[in-house]
């Protein structure tokens, strides 16, 4: 019986190992992430309330966050698999709940039951779209450049595309029961761009090395857009999403295009071996 149930020995450096401190760098990245759910839950909030102006800003801060949160966890190489998780976490709520939920109460209850069904659609899909984007962070056979790249629609983009119709509610065109199901169908394509293969640009790489002759016009664009955006929040939301779906079809023929040179590439390197073990078969005939 001893044999088979030994005497419980304490381990001594298990206290050690227990409180052992966490560096301040690796819990920045989660603070960040964790105050971009709080947004996204307070963006839950205004919407059931009917105060939409407040939850598309809680879901535009939430989006700024969650671009933040991933470029410091980097710089501080604080990057951890918990706070992948946690990001992922954060975004079906922030990018998935949150915008569904501010579409069904803006214009989708119209349609009763349809309605609520565009919105599950689209949360379902943004949730199958990161559980995608995480198993494909553990794929070491993607090249470099593809890391540029999404596969369909990023879910931040994806929120701040599919309220739409809210930006033109408020500047030009008065939602009324019969848009409700041209809404419908908007939140559901968008749903199916975030799941689709479509590649998307994802912008990770841009203004990571800034000319010095660039330095003061990009200060002078950052405060113009902000100021414009402070000023005009829904005209260039609007802009700048339609803006982003035009500009999808040219990033697909861009992928295409570096990815069918790069088969022609690799194809070229694998005909040359031929060719150089041909070269001294034919020489050793020459006289």
């Amino acid at each position: 019986m001893s044999d088979l149930f030994p005497p419980f020995v304490p381990d001594p450096d298990e206290p050690r190992r227990r409180f052992r401190p966490i560096p301040l760098r690796l819990l920045v990245p989660n603070v960040i992430t964790l105050l971009a759910l709080c947004l996204g839950l307070t963006a839950i909030r205004m919407a059931i309330e009917g105060r939409l102006e407040l939850a598309m800003l809680s879901i535009l801060l939430a989006a700024v966050l969650d671009g933040a949160d991933g470029r410091v966890a980097r710089l501080l190489k604080g990057t951890s698999r918990f706070g992948a998780e946690l990001d992922s976490l954060s975004d079906f709520v922030n990018f998935g709940v949150a915008p569904a939920l501010l579409l069904y109460v803006f214009i989708l209850d119209e349609m009763k039951s349809l309605g609520w069904i565009a919105a599950i659609i689209y949360a379902i899909a943004a949730a199958l779209r990161l559980a995608r984007f995480n198993v494909m962070l553990d794929d070491p056979g993607r090249p470099e450049w593809q890391k540029n790249y999404f596969v369909g629609m990023a879910a931040p983009a994806g929120a701040l595309t599919v309220l739409l119709p809210v930006y033109l509610h408020f500047i030009v065109w008065p939602v009324g029961e019969l848009a409700a199901p041209v809404v419908a169908i908007y939140t559901v394509a968008i749903g199916l761009l975030m799941v689709s293969r479509i590649p998307t640009y994802s912008g990770k790489t841009l203004g990571q090395r800034i000319a010095r002759d660039m330095v003061l016009p990009l200060f002078v664009v950052v405060v113009l857009l902000s100021a414009l955006l402070v000023s005009f929040p829904f005209h260039v939301l609007a802009l700048a999403t339609i803006a982003y779906l035009v500009s999808l079809p040219f990033g697909a023929m861009r992928y295409r295009a570096r990815e069918k040179a790069e088969k022609a590439s690799l194809a070229a390197r694998k005909s040359s071996p031929a060719a150089v073990d041909a070269a001294p078969a034919e020489d050793a005939r020459d006289p």
